[in-house]
């Protein structure tokens, strides 16, 4: 329990006690043009800058972060090395659900990592066994293969498509196809980038994996013409695309694919990673079509950000064409990771925040929809899971833009130069959320 304890005492020594965080309000004022050109690479001194210089100096890079250093996350909030406190409106693009260091999920990482924490594969846990089943009955799956990572899961479905393409469905050796929808992301492995239709992602990284095949997203014409090759073993596809700027597929696109891939034995991998448990205001953003596909990926949230944990779901006939030595992970399954997300899914059911993330995301397209349309031309998304577009222009951009919303206490990110992602834990109150909303207001007509 000592490190429990140690985790207490930084609680009680901190400057704003847990049980204040909720409750605790700054006032925020709208910062001008000419403060933000003083402080584009970050809102404190000399701490923050030394974490910046360290970054740069010793890692990797591979990240362009927005200029900001943190040291300290609860529930909606997180602060930075100088004590400032802003909003979380990337929630660690949607891993963070249940909130920053939820104490529910915290104790049982705590109890667990004091208890067991890896066994490998190589033997039996008590704690897999339960996951399993908890995870397998709560979505309505025979089997779940449990991996770490988000790319993780999204390959082992890949490969459960290829393996169960030649044991039952036929298709000669290496002749299996893939098909992706263009402005997909599931990671960065040579898998994924194969994948991509996003240059920085895919470009000097070849020669690619064969096999893949990728159309528009939401074009269920060309889908069906795919599917028609008898080869083709599977479709990968995000019910909403996260990471292409919340792109949101008319009404019916679910449906449609999985009947074509019904009519055309096609198996349908849905990437859930990023939409699924609760952020759309559904459990899987699937259910707002009421459709099933054969392999679901789950990761991100999975753990409540506590812990890399991804699994991937299916019935016997597709899972179990994978024998023993043929896939696996050292960790994918360990003890704490089971425990950890046993607890996080546990709270997003009983603290109702899948509801919570339907009614306020209503709130949230409601007010953004607002916004004036000179700065902000497009506004999207289902639950907590929203996007506005920026019109960049040489006075501003969707970079500066958050840079601003930084500066009045609010963090966000760009993603594809002109778009923010809006999404904060669901936890987030309708006053708390009334408050970002009216920082998000103030910045963006700031500009106008």
């Amino acid at each position: 329990m000592a490190l429990y304890k140690c985790i207490n005492a930084m609680l009680r020594n901190s400057k704003i006690p847990f049980s204040q965080v909720r409750t605790f309000r700054n006032t925020f004022s709208v910062t001008s043009n000419a403060s933000l050109q003083k402080n584009d690479y970050g809102t404190g001194g000399s701490l923050s800058k030394a974490v910046f210089e360290k970054e740069q100096k010793y890692g990797a890079h591979n990240y362009n972060p927005l200029p900001v250093a943190l040291s300290r996350g609860e529930g909606i909030y997180v602060w930075d090395v100088e004590g400032k406190k802003y909003f979380d409106y990337l929630s660690a693009y949607s891993s963070l659900n249940q909130g920053h260091c939820h104490p529910k999920i915290l104790q049982t990482l705590v109890d667990q990592a004091s208890t067991l924490t890896l066994t490998s594969r190589a033997f039996y846990s008590d704690v897999l066994g339960e996951y399993e089943q908890f995870i397998t009955e709560l979505f309505g799956y025979d089997k779940v293969l449990p991996m770490n990572t988000g790319v993780e899961a999204c390959e082992t479905a890949c490969k459960l498509a290829r393996r169960w393409a030649y044991d039952v469905k036929g298709i000669q050796p290496n002749q299996a196809r893939i098909v992706f929808a263009g402005g997909n992301f599931w990671g960065r492995s040579l898998a994924a980038i194969s994948s991509s239709t996003d240059s920085e992602s895919y470009h000097g990284f070849g020669p690619y994996m064969p096999g893949f095949h990728v159309i528009p997203y939401d074009d269920t014409a060309l889908l069906e013409k795919e599917l028609q090759n008898p080869n083709t073993a599977a479709f990968m596809v995000e019910p909403i695309q996260g990471e292409a700027g919340v792109v949101v597929p008319h009404e019916g696109y679910l449906k449609k694919i999985r009947e074509l891939c019904t009519k055309h034995n096609v198996l349908w991998i849905a990437d859930e990673v990023q939409t699924g448990l609760g952020r759309t205001g559904k459990m899987l953003a699937c259910d707002y079509e009421d459709v099933k596909p054969d392999l679901i990926t789950l990761g991100k949230a999975l753990s409540g950000g506590m812990y890399p944990v991804s699994a991937v779901l299916g019935n016997d006939e597709v899972i179990l064409t994978i024998k023993p030595g043929q896939h696996g992970s050292t960790y994918g399954g360990n003890p704490l990771g089971c425990k950890v997300a046993i607890t996080a899914l546990k709270v997003l059911i009983e603290e109702n925040l899948i509801e919570n993330a339907a009614k306020l995301g209503e709130k949230t397209r409601s007010v953004l929809s607002k916004l004036p349309s000179n700065v902000v031309t497009e506004v999207r998304g289902k639950g907590l899971l929203n996007a506005i577009v920026i019109k960049n222009t040489e006075a501003f951009n969707a970079w500066k833009v958050c840079l601003r919303l930084r500066d009045n206490g609010l963090l966000a990110k760009p993603t594809h130069n002109d778009i923010i992602r809006f999404a904060p834990p669901l936890i987030i109150t309708e006053q708390e959320l009334d408050e970002s909303l009216s920082i998000i207001t103030d910045v963006i007509n700031s500009y106008n």
